[in-house]
């Protein structure tokens, strides 16, 4: 059995926050201070830490933003809880919705085994990239769901950390509202208390031209952890 994890960090979004790179293309990682929280119970992690779509789930961003975590921090046990699905739009992580109730109560779940919420790990917004309404609107209503959400697991304070959508999407062509949500994921900078938002700049993409690769991903997670100290 691992040891029981201290310090935990709820995993919420779609596809390149599942992960989606592959996992031949990087070192693994492995550390006993670090645990996915699966079927009820605390495991050591083992990539691919979402099950959300199993034959393409791979390398996501938290492992090694994990891995971060427990090289600076040498105390902490980290915890991750996973529950982003791949191809889902933020209408179905607003509160009431079937994705949102899912992750919160996946995380209350793992809460009550112990531990205290650390930090929010967000990526989504290329399912709202399709449409200027959803794209136009993306912020007020991601500023709504976090703020519910805070309230709901009784962490008012802790951090979020979200990521810019892939400046390759550029070449997408079925995502051309992408910038704009960007620009959206930037306003929440000035309008939610305790967020940061890392960059997405020069980060590689499969050969889909959609999700961040698995060498892409390693450093996003350390981008987001490099955020997440600026929150402490």
């Amino acid at each position: 059995m691992p040891t029981q994890p201290t310090d935990l960090f709820l995993l919420i979004g779609q596809s390149n926050m599942a992960g989606r790179g592959k996992l031949d293309q990087v070192a693994p990682i492995s550390h006993d201070q670090i645990h996915m929280f699966r079927d009820g119970r605390w495991l050591k992690a083992v990539e691919p830490i979402h099950t959300d779509k199993p034959d393409i789930a791979g390398i996501g961003l938290c492992m090694s933003f994990a891995y971060e975590m427990v090289q600076r921090f040498p105390s902490m046990n980290v915890g991750l809880i996973p529950t982003a699905v791949g191809g889902t739009p933020l209408s179905r992580w607003v509160p009431g919705a079937d994705l949102y109730e899912n992750a919160v109560t996946i995380c209350k779940n793992a809460l009550s085994q112990g531990g205290k919420l650390r930090g929010i790990l967000w990526h989504q917004g290329e399912g709202d990239s399709g449409k200027p309404e959803t794209a136009n609107t993306y912020a007020p209503r991601l500023l709504d769901m976090f703020t519910t959400l805070r309230k709901e697991l009784d962490a008012h304070n802790v951090p979020i950390v979200a990521g810019e959508l892939g400046h390759y999407l550029i070449d997408y062509p079925n995502l051309p509202y992408f910038q704009t949500v960007n620009q959206q994921l930037h306003q929440l900078e000035t309008l939610l208390p305790q967020y940061a938002l890392a960059t997405a700049q020069d980060l590689t993409v499969n050969e889909d031209g959609l999700h961040i690769d698995a060498k892409g991903l390693r450093e996003f997670g350390k981008r987001y952890f490099e955020k997440y100290l600026t929150l402490l």
